[in-house]
């Protein structure tokens, strides 16, 4: 008897790792959050980039902040037409931009998942979750908290 491994292959874009954002991805890969941090003004940045946006030092530093990361719904939008292949199976898409509680002044945007439109709204608590698309990929996600 054979056993037959199935598998789905992720439809979606993987967000490519550059020198600016790779230990932000490094992180994520691990279910982790890093953020950049200026060596110089000592202001966090997000996303990450090859300098200071505050003071334009090239000193830059990487701060990590674990797993339990959680936040408040700044702003969101919703999709009902996939604007990227492989999201027509997650319809509606629901953007969110999320105040994080753990990094004062960061807001990073990603998908709410498993959440009813309905339930939505600025201000409402999420926490970051990852999604492992391959085998060494893993992005961030929220889910509302309770």
């Amino acid at each position: 008897m054979t056993i037959e491994k199935t598998s789905t292959k992720y439809e979606k874009p993987i967000p490519l790792k550059t020198p600016d954002n790779q230990p932000y991805w490094d992180a994520a890969d691990n279910h982790e959050l890093a953020i950049q941090c200026c060596g110089d003004c000592q202001q966090v940045i997000h996303p990450p980039g090859p300098a200071c946006p505050h003071c334009g030092s090239p000193t830059l530093e990487w701060i990590h902040y674990g797993s339990d990361i959680t936040g408040e719904i700044y702003s969101f939008v919703m999709t009902y037409v996939p604007m990227l292949p492989g999201f027509q199976h997650d319809l509606p898409t629901i953007i969110a931009q999320v105040a994080v509680d753990q990094v004062e002044g960061i807001q990073i945007t990603a998908n709410i998942i498993n959440a009813k439109p309905e339930d939505i709204a600025i201000g409402k608590a999420v926490k970051m979750t990852w999604i492992d698309v391959t085998e060494d990929r893993a992005l961030p996600q929220w889910e509302l908290i309770g």
